[in-house]
């Protein structure tokens, strides 16, 4: 067996030892300033993102700046979702920063040297497809609905596996003061999916994300590839 290189990106959280029990019910509400700052840095990121995609077209480069700017926005990102409803795994605000900091959770992304300029016209929207379905189930999947009556008396939920799992695991925390580690896995490999589709869609790599539920607080080693041994047909 030889081993193959991770994957370019880095999703990683520690969970906070001593994670109050009802901060979780206003974390929402705490972070309304990040959430109208994000709106901005998603404009920015979008216009970045089309410039990225002409300068890789002619040029086969993602320029540095650009791609430190959205890889920026993706940590930002993270950090927000970590501490409220995306994973509630810890009590300690978010720092109004692109860059890397000593937060829980952090997001790191290798720069390509060189990206193609053929995927770049596919990538985002035709090969990612397979993802994007998977991803939706993850983060808006999940909805209900309800009548009676004659009337259509509709109310209804839409959100997704992340947020019931969350949600489920919240609820055990604030009658046991315990977060559930089995859930905290299996939310971190959920969330280090999407965020290697939202690099590889925003044409931050070349490299396809594994159809893959990579769970625990750190990226796990790289796995091995097989030997296909000789003589045997592959």
């Amino acid at each position: 067996m030889s081993a193959v290189s991770p994957y370019p990106a880095r999703v990683e959280g520690r969970v906070d030892p001593d994670l109050s029990r009802w901060l979780w019910l206003v974390k929402w509400l705490l972070a309304i300033p990040h959430y109208i700052v994000l709106i901005f840095l998603y404009i920015a990121f979008f216009v970045v993102s089309v410039i990225a995609f002409f300068a890789i077209l002619i040029t086969g480069r993602y320029p540095r700046g650009l791609f430190d700017f959205n890889v920026g926005v993706l940590r930002w990102t993270w950090r927000v979702e970590f501490y409220t409803f995306g994973a509630n795994a810890t009590d300690r605000y978010p720092p109004f920063a692109l860059g890397p900091t000593d937060y829980p959770a952090s997001f790191e992304l290798e720069y390509p040297e060189r990206v193609s300029r053929g995927l770049v016209l596919v990538k985002w929207w035709l090969l990612a497809i397979p993802h994007y379905i998977v991803v939706a189930f993850f983060v808006g999947g999940g909805w209900a609905a309800w009548e009676w009556g004659d009337e259509a008396g509709r109310g209804g939920y839409r959100g997704g596996l992340i947020f019931l799992v969350v949600l489920f695991a919240s609820v055990v925390l604030l009658f046991t003061g315990r977060y559930p580690r089995g859930m905290f896995d299996f939310i971190m490999g959920m969330h280090r999916w999407a965020l290697r589709v939202a690099a590889y869609a925003a044409l931050m790599t070349d490299r396809y994300p594994p159809f893959r539920l990579d769970q625990g607080p750190e990226e796990p080693e790289a796995p091995p590839a097989e030997v296909v041994p000789e003589g045997r047909a592959v």
